[in-house]
């Protein structure tokens, strides 16, 4: 078992997006043919050119990292590993409101393929939604993250979204802005600790902006609770809607 947890600097290009780099970008729906496949992953590849250029002109390589799939990716993934790039590679199914694995229970030869350093999930997941949904959520969860801290050498990272519930909107007259600043900060609190509660721990969360940062501090606080000897960092990478900054704890 590792040491749970990651403390070093990390700026992470992320272009793992597969439903929406289908459908937005290019405008094409359902399955793919080869083509259509080689097409995306060459966009793909020009995007992994451009960080490599930059680390070729000074961007510092141990604090910078990838984030791209596997579907697009497997090719960028490997020569990314071959060059000491830290990378990242989601284990998620794309555009699903309900977390489950990509590959379903061969998920774990997958990350081994790749041994990316962070395996990485997108969760939508609201304390207050419907429980069943949450459970099923929960039990996969546990389940990835036990197979990485006692299996696997990739660590886990961790990308919470907190939708609104309708009656959480109802509450606030359908104010969006309003739940974004006053509560949203708590539900995600209530978030980390259920998932912890559970068994889920990961050693990254990528978390959404916040603006305030005693809302910053409570979220680093409920990352970091209880463990009594490794430490837990919170990443905020800052929606561009943010009006503060917040930085790593």
């Amino acid at each position: 078992m590792k040491t749970l947890g990651f403390d070093n600097p990390l700026y992470v290009l992320p272009f793992d997006h597969r439903g929406s780099f289908e459908t937005k970008m290019f405008g094409w729906h359902g399955d793919l043919n080869a083509a259509q496949t080689a097409e995306i992953a060459a966009a793909k590849q020009v995007i992994y050119d451009g960080f490599k250029a930059a680390i070729a002109v000074g961007v510092p390589k141990k604090k910078a990292g990838i984030l791209v799939d596997e579907q697009f990716g497997s090719a960028i993934l490997r020569d990314a590993r071959a060059n000491g790039y830290t990378i990242a590679c989601p284990a998620e199914k794309s555009g699903q409101d309900e977390f489950d694995f990509e590959y379903g229970a061969d998920f774990p030869k997958h990350i081994e393929e790749f041994q990316p350093t962070f395996c990485k999930v997108l969760v939508r997941y609201n304390p207050e939604g419907d429980p069943a949904l949450n459970k099923r959520q929960m039990a996969r969860l546990k389940q990835l993250s036990d197979y990485l801290r006692d299996k696997s050498q990739s660590r886990f990272m961790f990308k919470l979204l907190v939708p609104a519930e309708k009656a959480q909107l109802e509450r606030l007259k359908g104010d969006q802005t309003a739940y974004d600043l006053e509560l949203r900060p708590q539900l995600m609190v209530q978030t980390i600790q259920q998932l912890q509660d559970g068994g889920v721990e990961p050693d990254v969360w990528k978390i959404e902006g916040l603006d305030q940062r005693k809302d910053c501090e409570r979220i680093v606080a409920a990352a970091r609770a209880g463990m009594a000897v490794t430490r837990s960092v919170a990443s905020f990478w800052a929606a561009a809607k943010t009006k503060g900054r917040c930085t790593n704890g």
